[in-house]
């Protein structure tokens, strides 16, 4: 997921979907949720998350590229059927921190995170929405991602294949890029989830 913070990048692209190849996700999915789970309990436990998900080929093997979503989608399920639900929660939200941190170390240039981190946020929190928004289709599978400025901003994912308690994982990405790039204080709320009924995920970014 290689961000495009330009302005040209983001011009545009606050509330219609961009066409990309719809079921496939990101491999950090699953890369950092491993880490997560060893980071909780050590490599016994990730084993046994991978196994009851039917994934222990991919400690062997770990994913390099994109991914069909019902990958993670299997392994989140197996994370909440296998431990309590709080410590799933901590797992999910972790390997969301893990990604937006990896996000931040890998796929979006130096100078423009300088650029951003010198904006004032309410210049700043739109620009990184569009990029993120942009790349929605690494993160929402066959989702339908949309996104609006506004005070607070809002990020949607209709039929988000990732849905979880608390979206947690999303959240986990969200919060480590806005902090980061935007405000230290930037709060991100998840308002209606796709867990629970809704049409769509929603997150409310205020910074």
């Amino acid at each position: 997921m290689a961000l495009d913070l330009s302005p040209a990048g983001a011009a545009g692209l606050d509330t219609a979907a961009e066409t990309r190849p719809a079921g496939l996700i990101g491999p950090n999915s699953v890369l950092q949720t491993e880490t997560a789970l060893i980071e909780a309990g050590g490599p016994a436990l990730a084993r046994a998350v991978f196994a009851r998900a039917e994934l222990g080929a991919l400690l062997e093997e770990r994913p390099s590229a994109m991914i069909d979503e019902q990958i993670p989608r299997a392994l989140f399920d197996a994370l909440f059927d296998l431990l309590p639900r709080d410590q799933a929660l901590a797992v999910a939200h972790r390997a969301g921190r893990l990604t937006g941190a990896y996000i931040l170390a890998h796929r979006i240039p130096r100078f423009a995170q300088a650029i951003l981190k010198l904006l004032p946020g309410r210049l700043a929190a739109p620009i990184l929405l569009a990029a993120v928004r942009k790349h929605a289709w690494t993160f929402a599978g066959s989702g339908v991602c949309t996104t609006a400025p506004g005070r607070p901003a809002t990020l949607e994912i209709a039929g988000n294949p990732l849905a979880m308690p608390g979206c947690v994982w999303h959240a986990g990405v969200l919060e480590t890029l806005f902090e980061t790039l935007v405000s230290p204080r930037a709060v991100v709320r998840h308002t209606r989830c796709g867990h629970d009924g809704a049409h769509a995920c929603r997150f409310e970014i205020a910074v």
